[in-house]
């Protein structure tokens, strides 16, 4: 139940980036808001699989740089993460779309805030 609830998190996050960050837009066939919806969650539940998969490996790797740079490094990292899932979503007519690394960075950075103060009214697994 906890997974879902973070996926739909998740999902508002990345909606909110895509109608308030300029460069990032969802890709949907218009038709309707139910297959909007549809869309809407499995870009989330593929970001969740890029940041559970993906982004542990690019995070160890580039430990040095995340140190050097006291951590700002990560920001990097996040709108890289967004990028990917852009990229995998793109390969069908439906999805992410970011046009940019500064809308990536931004998107990032908004993801990351409503992921964290949603994620606050969310139990954690005991």
């Amino acid at each position: 139940m906890v997974l879902v609830v973070r996926l739909v998190i998740n999902a508002i996050a990345i909606w909110l980036a895509a109608h308030w960050i300029v460069g990032i837009d969802i890709i949907s066939s218009g038709r309707g808001t139910g297959w909007d919806i549809v869309v809407l969650l499995a870009v989330a539940a593929v970001f969740t699989l890029v940041n559970t998969l993906v982004k542990p490996l690019v995070k160890l790797l580039s430990l040095p740089l995340v140190i050097l740079t006291l951590g700002l490094f990560l920001l990097v990292i996040n709108a890289l993460m967004l990028k990917l899932t852009a990229a995998i979503t793109e390969t069908t007519q439906y999805g992410l779309r970011v046009d940019g690394f500064w809308a990536a960075t931004w998107g990032a950075i908004l993801i990351t805030i409503v992921n964290w103060v949603l994620g606050i009214f969310v139990p954690d697994k005991d």
